[in-house]
């Protein structure tokens, strides 16, 4: 028999693809979403469902329902988005950590709290290992994300201490597919989107600063073996991502070659706070999870770049129309 799981932001990129895993495995879904940067259209595959369920609902407010588990994933989680309302995503970190982990308290079910590798900021020691506590710059404009997650990792840690609760948390480095919004600012969307319009590509700072991208199929896979493990005593954080790096610069020529594009690259001032390297140590999560990804970046771009650009063609046609 199914599991009744939550998870909140489910109708976001991340959240989306994790309602269809879990539905084709046989679980009850309730998916909560205020739609600040989700959308219906994302969880279209899933209304219908009888085991799918859809709830508009912002998580800085408490929810009384009855689950098993909780995948609490809401969060703008681009810098475009996360810095439009910047008090609105402290809130939304801290206090929709404390409301969903209120509810799991009072039903006794087992919560996964989505984190970042955003809790590392600048960081000073490379790969990120999960001892190393960050450097990140507290009453800076990316700080209102950065320690809003740190925060919350808190909180999660202090309900398993004090009220023994089951918590799992996952530390999310670059994560790119299918449904990625495309103005939200992140240099897979924005690089692909230039690429297929054919405008110039931008370029912050150098080039030379480095990624790693991990495809959406790949994280998740991480998220549900870190959810079914037994050991809870293994409450993470535990880094989840792509070991292999590459800088910025060289994801822009990879992105032109496979759309064939002839796109120029410009460049210009890289913004405060942002991150030279980045780049995941995944030795606790090979270890314990027998994890690592699977898909290659060239398979998972063409994934994402076949999505923008059926996702182009329709805006288009949908614009033609409305003339």
């Amino acid at each position: 028999m199914g599991k009744r799981i939550l998870v909140t932001g489910g109708a976001g990129f991340l959240g989306s693809h994790l309602c269809e895993r879990l539905l084709k495995e046989g679980n009850d879904v309730l998916c909560v979403d205020n739609y600040f940067t989700g959308n219906k259209g994302n969880i279209a595959a899933c209304i219908g469902n009888p085991h799918f369920e859809l709830m508009r609902h912002d998580v800085t407010f408490p929810l009384y329902v009855e689950v098993d588990e909780i995948y609490n994933l809401a969060c703008p989680a681009s810098p475009v988005h996360y810095q439009h309302d910047p008090v609105q995503t402290t809130k939304t970190s801290v206090h929709g950590a404390i409301n969903m982990l209120g509810l799991a308290k009072r039903v006794r079910a087992k919560i996964f709290q989505a984190s970042t590798s955003e809790v590392y900021g600048d960081p000073t020691v490379h790969p990120q290992v999960e001892g190393y506590r960050g450097s990140v710059n507290p009453i800076g404009p990316r700080a209102c994300y950065d320690e809003g997650k740190r925060c919350a990792e808190t909180l999660f840690f202090d309900y398993y201490r004090q009220h023994n609760l089951r918590i799992k948390v996952a530390r999310i480095f670059k994560t790119y597919g299918p449904r990625m919004h495309p103005n939200d600012g992140r240099v897979v969307s924005n690089f692909i989107v230039q690429a297929l319009k054919g405008e110039d590509i931008t370029i912050y700072g150098d080039g030379m600063q480095t990624r790693a991208f991990c495809y959406v199929d790949d994280l998740l896979e991480g998220w549900i073996r870190l959810m079914n493990d037994t050991a809870d005593d293994f409450t993470g954080p535990v880094n989840l991502g792509n070991p292999v790096e590459m800088p910025i610069k060289h994801l822009a020529e990879k992105i032109l070659k496979l759309v064939n594009g002839r796109s120029k690259l410009i460049f210009q001032p890289l913004p405060i706070d942002d991150p030279m390297q980045r780049c995941p140590d995944i030795t606790l999560a090979r270890d314990k999870l027998k994890w690592e990804p699977k898909v290659q970046l060239e398979e998972g771009l063409g994934k994402t770049i076949a999505f923008f650009d059926t996702l182009l063609k329709s805006n288009k046609a949908v614009a033609r129309v409305g003339r």
